[in-house]
């Protein structure tokens, strides 16, 4: 007998090609069947709603009371309907065995990070106090960062790095070059997070390697993506080509509805959909990841690429094919979505305003085969 069966809903995996109204079973923590007519020892009516692996959310800031952005991972979990949060290097060599231990040992919902160069990862960021950690080369020690990255292989995706001059103020690239370096030594990918100039965006692709993620890509103005009469850049395109990784990063400076209908425009789609949530975003414009997602459909991405964007994508992103997909024997994750229709409100980060006719929420999370939200 199952443990789970959601029935009614409808399922949609892009890994699997799957969009239709069925059920789905889950047994001992895994995917057991999707079909119709599946019983278990416990029932939930989803008819009307959206099925779909469990959400992943690339960009996060989760390690809450070790670090200044830090948010809590459960309200988000169960709000937003996200199973696996991948923190964007909010921990250094100096303070991760603290957000290994009293963060992510404990969270009931998944938290893969990766690595920030910096000894002390993201330490001052707020609303009355920014320091970027990459602007100060002491304290960008590769060795450490290799060895902490090294005796945590289990959880630790690969390095990440911020440069910008909001971030790495006049030392530019180095801190990227540094990083690739140590993602080298270790056999990592690299997360790029890039703000203003300098660095060029130009600058930043031409050292990133195929698998390695810039983060923030649909930016707006300045290093957009985009060309100021609508055209993708020339390195843009090329990046892709060699297989970097572009991933949303909203945030609260990295999203713009201009560049993005740009991009989409032209075909590009990103590679991922995450949210950047942290102690600022969350407050808004970013909110959370359905926003985000929220966002696309009404710029109009179907439902299904949406949730390619923000499942198998992301999976396949940070190298973990068991998630992201409701493939029988896969972790038991799912996410139940409730399409909303009405009037909607949404903004970027520079302040432009779209009013959409439809918002998705989070009408339930599944979670290693076990109903988990709401209690």
């Amino acid at each position: 007998m199952n443990d789970l069966v959601l029935k009614g809903g409808r399922v949609i995996d892009p890994a699997q090609s799957i969009d239709r109204v069925t059920d789905i079973a889950f047994t001992g923590g895994k995917v057991a069947a999707i079909g119709d007519g599946l019983a278990a020892k416990e029932t939930r009516d989803v008819r009307g709603k959206v099925v779909c692996p469990g959400l992943i959310d690339l960009h996060t800031h989760v390690y809450w009371g070790g670090t200044s952005l830090g948010v809590a991972a459960e309200p988000l979990a169960r709000n937003g309907a996200v199973t696996t949060f991948v923190d964007a290097g909010s921990a250094g060599a100096g303070n991760f065995a603290g957000f290994r231990k009293h963060v992510i040992e404990v969270s009931p919902v998944r938290i893969l990070p990766y690595l920030n160069l910096s000894f002390p990862g993201i330490f001052a960021f707020s609303k009355t106090v920014m320091v970027g950690e990459s602007s100060d080369l002491r304290l960008l020690d590769m060795r450490e960062c290799a060895r902490i990255a090294s005796e945590n292989r289990d959880l630790i995706l690969g390095i990440k790095v911020r440069v910008g001059k909001g971030t790495s103020d006049m030392t530019g690239n180095m801190p990227l070059e540094m990083a690739i370096e140590v993602a080298e030594e270790v056999g990592m990918p690299v997360m790029a997070h890039l703000d203003n100039a300098p660095p060029s965006r130009r600058d930043v692709l031409k050292l990133l390697r195929p698998g390695d993620i810039l983060t923030h890509c649909f930016r707006p103005f300045p290093n957009a993506p985009a060309t100021a009469d609508g055209r993708v850049h020339e390195e843009v395109l090329e990046a892709r080509a060699r297989g970097i990784i572009f991933d949303i990063g909203h945030g609260g400076g990295s999203f713009g509805f201009k560049t993005t209908r740009a991009m989409l425009k032209n075909g590009f789609l990103p590679d991922v959909i995450s949210s950047d949530i942290h102690v600022l975003s969350i407050e808004g414009p970013a909110f959370d990841l359905v926003t985000t997602m929220s966002k696309f459909l009404v710029l109009g991405v179907d439902l299904p690429t949406v949730i390619r964007l923000s499942t198998l994508n992301a999976a396949k992103a940070i190298g973990k094919p068991d998630l992201g997909t409701l493939r029988t024997g896969a972790t038991g994750d799912a996410a139940v979505l409730e399409i909303k229709d009405g009037s909607f409100e949404y903004l970027d980060v520079i302040g432009e305003r779209v009013v959409g006719n439809q918002r998705i929420t989070a009408a339930g999370v599944v979670l290693a085969g076990r109903w988990w939200h709401p209690r």
